[in-house]
């Protein structure tokens, strides 16, 4: 797979509406901090589950960019709205972006290695980067399994439009208060996590497997973000459902696959087997 139309160097000015748009996140979450309710944490924790949860783990990350598990095809779109209520993309661009970081991991063409800055992993690509989140036909080069599907399509080109209306219903029932809770709280700690994926995990961290990138395993990561900080794992076995690949790498994800297959919502799961010992305890 080549990745010459995003090998981008950095641009010479940054992103401003990108930039304007996590100003007013990151105000508002502060802002939420004189808001505080029970209800509206409870309220936050569950989207965040919701969104980072089953969006980006199980959905963008597992799901459509790695095919690791199928389910009914009603549940795979659910799962790209609430990747989409993240406001990291579309799918389209969200799964194309990864792929090709997998493609490039740690080398020249990487999106957001931090051998080109702990910062620019973090963040610097969004802000400064080529980032392509609204050019679906070039994206879409990347992801041709999604380009596909008109729902996808249309989700990429609009993947705003599902916070827009998550923020009024919130608003309706809870007013500013919800609002400043459940969208700019939750989005921008979903962000920082998701971003860690990006950056800590390839600083911080043991590596259990020798792979050509520095991806390591980071828990504190894996617990921010339902199980994605197993991120070394992950790059040894890409198409593994199960990034937490011992039985005290809490993987939340996978339990939740487990729950999912069980009641006959997924299939055809995908897990990386382990060798000797290892493996026939996590058989048992």
């Amino acid at each position: 797979m080549t990745t010459t139309v995003l090998a981008l160097p950095r641009r010479e000015r940054p992103n401003f509406f990108t930039a304007l748009v996590l100003v007013v996140l990151h105000v508002g979450a502060v802002a939420a901090l004189f808001t505080f309710s029970w209800k509206a944490v409870l309220i936050t924790a569950v989207l965040y589950w919701m969104t980072i949860g089953w969006g980006i783990s199980l959905g963008y990350h597992r799901l459509h960019t790695h095919r690791s598990y199928q389910c009914p095809r009603a549940l795979e779109y659910f799962f790209a709205v609430c990747g989409a209520l993240t406001l990291e993309g579309g799918p389209i661009f969200w799964v194309a972006t990864h792929r090709i970081h997998h493609a490039k991991s740690d080398q020249m063409g990487d999106p957001h290695s931090p051998r080109d800055g702990a910062f620019w992993a973090h963040m610097g690509w969004i802000l400064f980067g080529e980032t392509n989140h609204n050019n679906t036909k070039m994206m879409a080069k990347y992801a041709p399994d999604l380009a596909k599907h008109r729902f996808y399509v249309v989700l990429n080109n609009y993947h705003w439009l599902p916070t827009i209306v998550l923020a009024a219903i919130l608003y309706a029932f809870g007013g500013l208060p919800l609002v400043l809770w459940g969208v700019c709280m939750r989005v921008v700690v979903g962000l920082h996590s998701t971003w860690l994926v990006n950056s800590a995990t390839h600083m911080f961290g043991s590596r259990r497997f020798e792979t050509k990138d520095d991806s390591r395993n980071s828990w504190w990561v894996a617990l921010l973000t339902f199980g994605e900080g197993w991120h070394n794992n992950h790059h040894a076995h890409p198409t593994s459902a199960r990034h937490g690949l011992a039985w005290y790498e809490f993987d939340i994800s996978w339990i939740s696959l487990k729950v999912m297959r069980l009641v006959g919502l997924a299939k055809g799961v995908r897990v990386a087997k382990l060798p000797g010992r290892e493996a026939a305890r996590e058989a048992a």
